[in-house]
């Protein structure tokens, strides 16, 4: 019990303090997601320092400026003569802390003119650690309200299904199958085919979370209809009917409560499907556009065959997603391990 208790918290506390740093990404990142320096276009991921070329150590660690490289056009080498420390705590470009309150503190950065680049830059020459951050905003708002939709709307079919049954069962439960046998994708192209080519942000940000919701519900409702099917049956429930309580005082006081756990465990497992589907669909031109930062537009230029070849730090944003998705899923597993430890 304590394994299991234990493992549920780190998982979580990784999440948690994952989730707030991409909140808070105007403070964590060092730049704004649409800061171009055009000077530096695909420029490598900036090496820190503490020992300079003469070998005397510095209490700071710093960067090197860039140069361009004689040897190889379009590369760049660093140029030892520019020497920028880091800090922490500095003043640079206005933003938002958590979306709401006017700040132009970061939690770190060079001395001006200095620029640091952890995971290098894109063809623009902006910040690609940056993006990521702003990115997360926009790919794990999707995938937890299209999460929650799902969760919503398949707990209110299954619990219908589950407590009237007979035909209403008949009818939920088979549109349910359909919904399940959807090709997810080739439905998300014909939505966009449909729609005109000029939509608004929001509007496309929206469409997704909808469609992606909509999609996701099914297997919600056929695990909350088990449950409720078991549920109803029990002698408390009984009793309580017995006694004159509506058929929505059951659901809500005696039924549901037994399926948070499930509930709670598919929101784990959902959100990091609809984020990989929403990363899918803006990385194919379907989501959210440029200028907007999204995991997905993040890693549209690897559809380009050069860049594929020449500039091996652009993968690394899809390489740092994936310890996050295996968080989600430890989560998951944990809540699973939990909830039956309950039930048995």
């Amino acid at each position: 019990m304590l394994k299991r208790r234990y493992k549920l918290w780190v998982t979580l506390t990784v999440l948690a303090a994952f989730h707030g740093v991409i909140l808070f990404a105007g403070f964590f990142a060092p730049y704004s997601y649409s800061t171009q320096d055009r000077a530096l276009p695909y420029t490598p991921p900036s090496r820190i320092h503490f020992i300079d070329r003469q070998r005397k150590v510095h209490f700071l660690p710093f960067v090197y400026g860039w140069k361009d490289d004689p040897q190889n056009y379009g590369s760049y080498v660093e140029d030892f003569q520019h020497v920028y420390a880091l800090r922490l705590f500095v003043t640079g470009e206005p933003h938002k802390l958590g979306g709401l309150f006017p700040l132009r503190t970061h939690f770190f950065g060079a001395d001006a003119p200095g620029r640091v680049f952890l995971l290098g830059t894109d063809g623009y020459g902006r910040d690609q650690f940056s993006r990521l951050l702003y990115g997360g905003q926009i790919s794990l708002a999707a995938g937890w309200i299209a999460a929650g939709f799902s969760i919503l709307f398949g707990s209110i079919i299954g619990s219908l299904a589950g407590f009237y049954g007979g035909w209403l069962d008949d009818v939920l439960m088979r549109g349910g199958e359909l919904f399940l046998a959807l090709p997810w994708l080739y439905l998300l192209f014909a939505v966009r085919a449909a729609l005109p080519l000029q939509v608004a942000q929001w509007q496309v940000f929206l469409l997704l979370i909808v469609v992606i919701g909509l999609i996701g519900w099914a297997r919600p409702a056929r695990l909350v209809r088990g449950i409720v099917l078991s549920a109803k049956e029990r002698n408390f429930v009984t009793a309580a009917q017995a006694f004159g309580a509506s058929d929505l005082y059951l659901l809500r006081k005696h039924i549901l409560p037994q399926a948070y756990g499930v509930m709670l465990t598919q929101m784990t497992l959902l959100v990091p499907q609809y984020v990989l589907a929403e990363v899918t669909l803006t990385f194919l031109g379907l989501g959210v556009s440029e200028p907007m930062a999204s995991w997905g537009n993040l890693l549209s230029s690897l559809q380009q065959y050069y860049v594929l070849v020449s500039y091996w730090w652009m993968f690394l944003p899809a390489l740092l997603l994936i310890p996050v998705f295996l968080s989600y899923y430890a989560v998951a597993d944990a809540l699973q391990e939990r909830v039956k430890s309950v039930v048995l």
